[in-house]
């Protein structure tokens, strides 16, 4: 389903936590060689990435070489590529200025302030020091071709080939103003591993699909699978029973937002965003949105009543 109506609900009630500053985008991500131990422990490892992603970007912001600031950030986890193949990877919006431990506030422009190779080393220590310390402590689970990660040395092997592969992360600068945050950031927060306007055709025994070929330059073709294994791939990637997929930090962490972020709107002199979309209901949300009218007969255009619901006496 294309989540349309939930993106635009979420995006709208992130505009009260949105400044007038500068944004980056930044992607994590590990070595592939990962992905079937990644996948036979799906929940601590998915955890794992978003404990070294955060632990990273709070270390090395905090650090005075750098920024020496708190900074607010949302990271958003992905499983998949176009291809709908199986690739983890860690999607954060981040702050481009925070909150020195004086109370104030503190920037270095438009210029990303983490150098993307001490990024690349720290967030692999990090992992891997996850992925060991699970490993020690039998947490981990290996199924298919994880299997012979049981073995130590097998599993020592991988790790050895994990530090001496350079992970690369991805960033750039995301957005001009404000407004173009929360659009931003709807590209990413609701997304699943393959939307209906991607599918092309099928029939009785395949499946043809839109995929961007990166080889050459991210231009679209279509790609052509077996039924069967369209559906094993798009079910490789739902999250386990009740994961929380988006998660914020620092100045956007829930507990501390309101009051770090008029701190924050104060020290800048810029206006706070309010939500447009706050205590409708959703006939209202679909009108003020699409246009939409529910309650309105499609006909001949009178009133819709509400439908009595009968609600069952108990014995």
């Amino acid at each position: 389903m294309c989540q349309a109506v939930p993106k635009e609900m979420w995006m709208d009630a992130r505009r009260e936590d949105v400044l007038d500053a500068p944004y980056f985008h930044l992607v994590f991500t590990v070595p592939d060689i990962l992905n079937p131990v990644i996948y036979s422990s799906q929940k601590l490892l998915y955890d794992a990435l978003y404990h070294a992603a955060s632990d990273t970007i709070h270390d090395l912001c905090a650090d005075a070489k750098h920024l020496g600031a708190k900074v607010g950030y949302i990271c958003i986890l992905h499983t998949w590529g176009s291809e709908m193949n199986f690739h983890p990877h860690i999607h954060t919006i981040l702050l481009g200025g925070g909150l020195t431990q004086d109370n104030r506030w503190k920037d270095k422009g438009e210029d990303f302030f983490l150098p993307v190779r001490v990024v690349s080393k720290v967030f692999r220590g990090k992992y891997m020091e996850e992925l060991k310390q699970l490993w020690e402590t039998e947490k981990l689970e290996f199924h298919g071709s994880a299997l012979k990660y049981r073995n130590k040395y097998e599993f020592k092997e991988l790790v050895d080939r994990c530090y001496s592969t350079e992970w690369i992360p991805h960033c750039k600068k995301a957005f001009n103003g404000a407004q173009s945050v929360i659009r931003y950031l709807g590209k990413y927060t609701h997304r699943i591993a393959i939307s209906n306007h991607r599918i092309i055709r099928m029939d009785e025994d395949t499946v043809t699909f839109s995929v961007k070929d990166y080889r050459k330059e991210g231009s679209w073709k279509e790609l052509t699978l077996p039924g069967v294994e369209f559906v094993r791939r798009f079910l490789m990637h739902v999250l386990p029973k009740r994961f929380v997929r988006i998660r914020h930090y620092g100045i956007l962490c829930s507990r501390t937002k309101n009051k770090q972020l008029t701190l924050c709107r104060n020290l800048l002199g810029c206006r706070k965003y309010l939500s447009e979309l706050k205590g409708m209901e959703m006939p209202e949300v679909l009108e003020h949105l699409y246009g939409i009218k529910v309650c309105v007969c499609r006909k001949c255009g009178g009133p819709l009543g509400k439908p009595q619901i009968q609600i069952p006496r108990r014995c």
